[in-house]
């Protein structure tokens, strides 16, 4: 009889057991199940930010290449205005009766461009004088002359600007130099001999 009663003990420890790992493997069901769901979730909604995601970059990019493309436009329609008023002025014919008046107009016109590059962040500026420096100026020649000071620009071909703090064309100058001994106030371009 003992071994009938140590093989029931057993039926009811494996009933036990059975009933045990049921209970687990429904709560092992339910946390895969909701597993799933959440990954499923998370999926869907990393989906959805990458499709986001490259709409805003697509975008960027072509509001980027617009505003490169059409971005003086502002600038462009304002120089128009000048232009017209360059058209206008080409349409008079000068002569002895009207040159003083064109020649004003003319320069009326070239305030006006100035005033329009300057309202744009466009400055510029006239070196005569003033010492050379090669962060500024481009020397085309150095040339004799006791008007201004060695090393000081003597003549301005082109006019530096600058766009806002940024140096866009640098001026193009010619630098004075000492006069040679015996040739007391002569002034000698490029290329007109000397020693």
């Amino acid at each position: 009889m003992s071994d009938i009663h140590d093989d029931d003990e057993i039926e009811i420890v494996g009933e036990e057991s059975s009933s045990s790992d049921d209970t687990l493997d429904n709560r092992d069901d339910n946390t895969i199940t909701t597993t799933l769901e959440d990954i499923e979730k998370y999926k869907k909604d990393y989906l959805y930010l990458a499709a986001e995601f490259d709409n805003y970059k697509k975008n960027a990019i072509k509001e980027r290449s617009q505003l490169v493309k059409y971005g003086n436009e502002r600038l462009i329609r304002e120089v128009l205005e000048v232009i017209d008023n360059f058209e206008r002025a080409l349409g008079v014919a000068p002569n002895a009766d009207n040159f003083e008046s064109y020649s004003k107009g003319m320069q009326m016109i070239h305030a006006e461009l100035l005033s329009l590059l300057a309202k744009f962040g466009v400055s510029t500026s006239n070196p005569q004088g003033l010492p050379f420096d090669p962060n500024e100026h481009e020397a085309l020649s150095s040339e004799e002359t006791a008007e201004v000071g060695a090393g000081h620009v003597f003549r301005v071909f082109k006019k530096a600007y600058r766009l806002h703090d940024k140096l866009i064309r640098p001026a193009q100058v010619v630098v004075a130099k000492e006069p040679a001994a015996g040739s007391e106030d002569e002034t000698m371009g490029p290329g007109d001999g000397g020693n």
